[in-house]
């Protein structure tokens, strides 16, 4: 009788065991992967962020190391040496690099818009035209994607150094706000609001140009993952930019910008909620800029443009073929 009465226990035990397992989740399985931003936490990552603190990537599976980038925390450099499984990376680094022999792909593109655009006074006449850059002191960055940008959009309007009065910046707003430059590089969904912001205090308007006004794209942030990671575990792939992606259309829809600011206010403290509010706006309108756009869609044309003004600014050597390195997952 005792002998069936400890069994009856240890029964009733493993079965309780059984239910406590069943309904504990189970963290264990969670895939762990690393991904690897472009730059700093901030407003414009907001759909990174939203997809880890709001839960989606733990619901698919998937524990994911969000880690901030730099220039010396390169995304290319850290999936090819096996540190990332995912990153953001710019198009003229996914170009160089498969330049080089890299073996990554892109497999979503966050920025449709992109936001290198310049900054200048409406008391200055507006630029409605390429030609109306003549005789503009304008800035560019020498090496950086801006100037770039800016020698395609001299090319199309057959537009000379001669013409126009080139400055070299760095970062460091001092000569545009002394008026020393007239037409300034600027992230428009991050610098661009802070100027704009800091200009509108001291009664001062501002316009931007914007280089896709004038037909030329050249891609900015896109998701991307290696060769590897592609064919040998397509369904981490899909679960995770699904998840991403998730995030990133909740985070740009205006009914959820109370909680989008909050999450990125954890992370960035080097901007007042105002500028937060703001940036958020500006970076909505370069993620999605119409309703009916899905967000990671991959723009073929956009790219191939992209290679076509690097060949051309001798930026690389060779045609890489871009559009064989574009997948878009569904």
């Amino acid at each position: 009788m005792i002998k069936h009465g400890f069994l009856v226990r240890r029964y009733i035990v493993t079965v309780l065991l059984a239910v406590l397992i069943l309904a504990t989740p189970c963290y264990a399985k969670e895939i762990k992967v690393n991904y690897r931003l472009k730059w700093l936490f901030n407003t414009s990552v907001a759909g990174d962020l939203y997809a880890d603190e709001q839960g989606y990537f733990k619901e698919a599976g998937l524990m994911v190391n969000i880690k901030e980038g730099s220039p010396e925390k390169n995304a290319i450099n850290e999936l090819e040496l096996g540190y990332a499984n995912f990153g953001v990376a710019s198009a003229d680094q996914v170009i160089r690099a498969l330049d080089k022999g890299a073996k990554i792909y892109v497999i979503a593109q966050l920025f449709q818009v992109n936001p290198m655009q310049w900054i200048y006074r409406t008391d200055q006449p507006e630029i409605k035209t390429l030609q109306d850059l003549r005789g503009r002191k304008i800035g560019v960055t020498f090496g950086g994607n801006d100037e770039t940008i800016m020698n395609t959009l001299f090319a199309k309007a057959g537009i000379t150094k001669n013409d126009v009065i080139i400055t070299g910046v760095r970062f460091d707003f001092t000569p545009f706000l002394k008026r020393k430059v007239d037409v300034w590089p600027v992230y428009r969904n991050s610098q661009g609001v802070i100027l704009e912001n800091k200009l509108a205090r001291e009664g001062e308007a501002v316009y931007f140009f914007n280089p896709a006004d004038f037909g030329v794209n050249f891609v900015a942030n896109s998701v991307i993952t290696s060769e590897t990671m592609l064919k040998k575990k397509p369904e981490i792939v899909e679960k995770f930019l699904g998840a991403l992606l998730k995030g990133w259309e909740a985070a740009m829809n205006p009914e959820n910008k109370k909680i989008a600011l909050e999450i990125v206010k954890k992370l960035d403290k080097g901007n007042n909620d105002e500028i937060r509010r703001h940036q958020l706006i500006a970076t909505r309108d370069l993620i999605k800029p119409f309703s009916a756009l899905k967000i990671g869609t991959i723009k073929a044309n956009a790219w191939k443009q992209t290679e076509h003004i690097m060949l051309k600014e001798k930026l690389i050597k060779k045609s890489v073929n871009i559009e064989t390195r574009l997948i878009q997952v569904k």
